[in-house]
């Protein structure tokens, strides 16, 4: 179901400011977004995941870069609590051509929420994806969910909590209820019913089959009243009952899914490319961020963080590399910009390395980030 008007939550104003600064530091936005809907977003633990909609490309994307993590460094900067709600830089830039073109991903698109911009115009595209047809790609993405969190691949602990300046036990329990269970729920949700779900507090509302009712109650209690009503996420143990549980109202993965992996699924080669190139668009901003944060501000859990999102998006480019419909100059960009991603563990040193050999390689990376293969 899609929501008819925008919502305001405690994350509107944050994002209006954000908006600003944005502007003010040379990166104006024809849109700003958020991952997950604005119900989904619990205040104080949960933070805002932005994409940035741009009308046109920037002449330069490592001057963009860098003005967009001095504008995310300034907010940040501004108070304690944004440490936590504004733990990243955005997470992917797309422009309205390819929106209009309906190159980003269907279920990427699906779950976003107005920040700044036309609410209209972001309907009509969310309005597209949710029509869009059903296929591998999205038997890819949320399968992909659950496999990063099932069989004990969630683990609490890496939660980090080093940002996190109150309430440490409602965060842990928050971590649990909505970092474990709740996508595990979207997931199942949209696989269950080979449909694409807005967002968590969505997927509780409209599927909640069997013994799933009361769990579906409880965990939506919490988005009204916090975590210390969800018992069901209280203790991780009764966490993984409930993910069990709904394991079992989900088809089996068929074998062409589940031999794809979950690093961007058999799009077809124009939609990968734009969401490589949307992730990889942001990435030196992040870097840059990580590597000088404002004081006392913790990134060394990001830092680690993106060595799998750096082999997400290699595994794309690889693909693009062999994608026999791409003009064979794009699969050579395209091999080219892939051995500007590496494979492995990334540190302060890995970064600082990485953001140096973009420097050198500027015409390969600018190509890329601004190329629009057929």
């Amino acid at each position: 179901m899609i929501a008819t008007e925008p919502v305001v939550t405690p994350y509107t104003e944050l994002g209006r400011l954000y908006g600003e600064l944005l502007t003010s530091h040379g990166v104006p936005a024809a849109m700003l977004t958020h991952k997950w809907q604005p119900g989904d977003l619990l205040a104080p633990h949960s933070d805002i995941d932005v994409r940035i909609v741009l009308e046109e490309l920037p002449d330069c994307w490592r001057e963009w870069n860098e003005q967009l993590a001095a504008a995310h460094h300034q907010a940040v900067a501004q108070a304690l609590s944004h440490r936590r709600l504004l733990e990243h830089p955005p997470g992917f830039a797309f422009t309205t051509q390819e929106l209009d073109s309906g190159l980003v991903a269907p279920p990427e698109l699906a779950t976003w929420g107005l920040i700044t911009g036309s609410h209209r115009r972001l309907e009509r595209w969310r309005a597209r994806a949710h029509m869009a047809p059903w296929g591998p790609s999205d038997e890819s993405f949320y399968r992909g969910i659950l496999t990063a969190r099932i069989d004990g691949a969630y683990r609490v602990d890496l939660d980090s909590t080093d940002n996190v300046h109150h309430d440490l036990d409602g965060y842990l329990r928050h971590c649990v209820a909505w970092h474990y269970v709740a996508p595990c729920w979207f997931a199942a949700a949209a696989l269950a019913t080979r449909t694409r779900v807005p967002g968590k507090s969505a997927a509780m509302h409209q599927w909640h089959p069997g013994e799933l009712k009361p769990l579906a109650e409880a965990l939506l209690q919490y988005t009204q009243q916090g975590a210390d009503l969800l018992p069901v996420a209280d203790r991780l143990y009764a966490a993984q009952a409930t993910v069990d549980t709904l394991l079992r109202h989900i088809p089996p993965a068929s074998p062409a899914s589940a031999a794809t992996p979950p690093a961007g699924g058999p799009l077809a080669p124009a939609a990968a490319w734009v969401m490589a190139a949307g992730m990889l668009r942001v990435r030196a901003a992040r870097w840059i961020y990580y590597l000088a944060p404002p004081p006392e501000t913790a990134t060394g859990y990001l830092i680690a963080r993106e060595e799998k999102e750096l082999r997400t998006v290699r595994k794309t480019l690889l693909r693009l590399a062999d994608a026999d419909t791409l003009p064979g100059a794009d699969r050579r960009l395209a091999v080219a910009m892939c051995e500007l991603v590496p494979d492995g563990p990334t540190t302060a040193a890995s970064l600082r390395a990485l953001l140096d050999r973009w420097r050198q390689r500027t015409s390969v990376v600018e190509e890329f980030l601004s190329t629009h293969p057929a």
